[in-house]
């Protein structure tokens, strides 16, 4: 089966501060602060492009210069836009993040673009971009009334869904919208809220095993959880396999956008009916590579994905 993705979700704008020395959270910090493109499906949807997979992004940006960069640096990676509409005011959101020395998370706030943009689109033109579409990606905390529409869509239509989290609200209050889902990616801290287990404290085998009940209860057919930089376990439901996945080396510059990495890499192997143990390993090597990139993406992700054995 011919591959082309319909990634559904959001657009955001990050705001980056990286400080060049230690983080003093009360003080005054010398370092770096850019702008650079984000939201996890947009991050998504540049990567799986780059990943030589037809991708077509359904969102929103706003109707302003920065929206126009958004479109252009999309289409220039590959991306399918013309379900990404332009509108006044919060056509997408905003990200400041903070990093300290070391490139890892020091705080963050976000702010959600309004969402009726994407509603309007998924009941006007859902069934077009869902019918031509052989594999769906959904950023699943947009609101309940969007999420819902676009699995019932992606279900009538027969076309297996990707689930990656936002802010885990409609998730934890829905989760049955889980159900039936092909692959659920998360990191430990998501999983955590939603098996209700501090998965720090846990060992290997024990977040194993909560994560084989999780998926047996919810009626998953695969997930994975992200645990940073101590690697990663999955559970494929259909052949009772379950694994574990260490990290690739890297010199960090920048984990935001790692995760979206690991996610685009996973699926990317999934569409392309890698095992899930395999998919995990090509999803470890790209956010390996994000991780060492100042942007949430790794721009030179088809360079180095030729250059790569493991994907040859």
């Amino acid at each position: 089966m011919d591959v082309n993705v319909t990634v559904i979700g959001t657009v955001f704008m990050d705001c980056k501060g990286s400080a060049g020395q230690h983080y003093n959270p009360q003080g005054r910090n010398l370092g770096n602060i850019e702008f650079v493109h984000g939201g996890v499906a947009r991050n998504v949807a540049e990567n799986l492009a780059k990943l030589a997979l037809p991708t077509t992004f359904v969102s929103s940006v706003d109707k302003t210069a920065i929206g126009e960069e958004v479109l252009q640096r999309l289409a220039e990676s590959g991306v399918d836009t013309k379900y990404v509409d332009a509108v006044e005011g919060r056509g997408m959101g905003m990200w400041l993040v903070v990093l300290d020395e070391h490139g890892d998370l020091a705080g963050s706030i976000s702010q959600m673009p309004r969402l009726d943009v994407l509603e309007t689109m998924l009941g006007s033109k859902g069934k077009a971009f869902i019918a031509k579409a052989s594999h769906v990606v959904l950023e699943l905390d947009l609101n309940e009334s969007i999420t819902k529409k676009a699995l019932a869509l992606a279900k009538a239509n027969k076309k297996p869904v990707y689930g990656i989290p936002g802010n885990l609200d409609v998730i934890c209050h829905n989760l049955d919208i889980l159900t039936g889902m092909d692959c659920f990616i998360c990191n430990d801290i998501e999983a955590g809220r939603l098996l209700g287990t501090e998965f720090a404290k846990r060992s290997v085998e024990e977040m194993q095993q909560e994560l084989r009940r999780f998926v047996e209860r919810t009626g998953l057919k695969a997930m994975v959880i992200t645990l940073g930089s101590k690697g990663s376990i999955y559970y494929d439901a259909a052949n009772g396999m379950s694994g574990y996945q260490d990290v690739f080396p890297v010199e960090m510059v920048d984990s935001s956008g790692a995760g979206d990495a690991f996610f685009s890499g996973t699926v990317m192997g999934l569409m392309r009916n890698f095992s899930l143990a395999q998919s995990v390993v090509f999803g470890s090597k790209i956010a390996a590579w994000t991780i060492e990139s100042r942007e949430s993406n790794c721009r030179d992700l088809e360079t180095r994905m030729q250059q790569e054995a493991l994907f040859n």
